[in-house]
């Protein structure tokens, strides 16, 4: 039987998936709980916790091992993690993806940035950070951003084998999927290969941040406004919805478009901005003047519908979207 490298007081190492809907978190937990279970002979649970089932909302998947003399009882969510993967870069921005670890913890990261660039940019004091480009490769592979970060994780777990892995591959997917077998195992070794990681020392003298429950209220007797107001507005005007997207967004070319509002009547979240202006005849007409990136989740649904190029989907740069949103007018919110 396997060796685990590390353990915490109740005797389990335990990993945590940071995700959004549609890219596979919750597979690839399960995936990685059979490879050890089956594989290295460990005990071994996985599960996830989500809030409404659809594309694009916040995930999280739970994995823990132990030694087979060590019963789980603990099917609490995994808040003290060794290993942390974050599939979707983008959820820092809301979502406190590395809370619980510890200074030797490792945070695997779908990003094309560098260690140091993710270290600086979730704030993190230490730790081993690794990085894969799980997208770039599952876009090149014609294949899921699950398979890429299965693969770095297998890299970063020494008691998994990766030839385990391969045969859960074929067992979860020949049947149904028989085609998809070759590009997933493909993307899988690309992940296990093309992670690179860098580890950071805890600065003489500074300690990691105190530990905090995810269940512990924000607002108590203590905390909360006079009166017990909710002073956080919830409304989808001041939302950002950018965090839903997975990799890919329209790209908006003005001389080609020829304002027919196809892409408008597909868009599920209104991101279409336009302005009324005389046409050539000086009648009045609606112009598209741009997109709204706050709103848009990523689903490209505009792209099919789009009769010219002037929609096409690429793969998301950083600060893209902010330098090319053309925001919406609301005369009555407060930004």
């Amino acid at each position: 039987m396997v060796q685990l490298p590390k353990l915490n007081e109740l005797g389990f190492f335990e990993i945590r998936l940071e995700s959004i809907g549609g890219l596979g978190a919750n597979l690839a937990g399960k995936m990685l709980a059979e490879a050890g279970v089956e594989g290295a002979g460990l005990n071994g649970v996985s599960f996830s916790s989500y809030g409404s089932e659809k594309k694009g909302s916040p995930v999280k998947a739970h994995i823990r091992f132990c030694d087979l003399n060590t019963p789980i009882r603990d099917t609490s969510p995994v808040e003290r993690p060794h290993i942390v993967g974050i599939f979707h870069e983008a959820l820092a921005k809301t979502v406190n993806v590395i809370s619980g670890i510890y200074e030797d913890s490792t945070v695997l990261v779908n990003s094309r940035k560098t260690p140091q660039e993710l270290k600086e940019k979730m704030k993190l004091i230490g730790g081993t950070i690794a990085v894969i480009d799980a997208t770039g490769i599952a876009l090149e592979e014609k294949n899921r951003v699950n398979m890429a970060m299965l693969g770095a994780l297998f890299r970063l777990c020494p008691f998994l084998d990766p030839e385990t892995m391969k045969d859960v591959i074929r067992k979860s997917l020949e049947k149904k999927y028989p085609q998809t077998v070759a590009p997933a195992i493909a993307t899988f070794e690309r992940g296990f290969q093309e992670v690179v990681f860098e580890t950071f020392a805890l600065p003489e003298g500074v300690s990691m941040p105190a530990f905090v429950r995810a269940d512990t209220p924000v607002l108590g007797y203590e905390t909360q406004p006079i009166g017990g107001l909710i002073i956080n507005p919830g409304n989808s005007i001041l939302k950002d919805l950018s965090i839903s997207r997975s990799g890919m967004m329209p790209h908006f070319k003005e001389e080609s478009c020829i304002h027919c509002a196809q892409c408008d009547n597909v868009c599920p979240d209104n991101c279409f901005v336009w302005e009324e202006r005389p046409d050539k005849k000086g009648r009045p007409q609606m112009f598209l003047k741009g997109i709204d990136y706050q709103y848009c989740k990523g689903c490209l649904k505009c792209i099919h519908a789009c009769p010219t190029d002037a929609l096409s989907g690429e793969r998301e740069e950083e600060g893209y979207a902010e330098a090319h949103r053309v925001p919406h007018l609301f005369d009555l919110a407060i930004r």
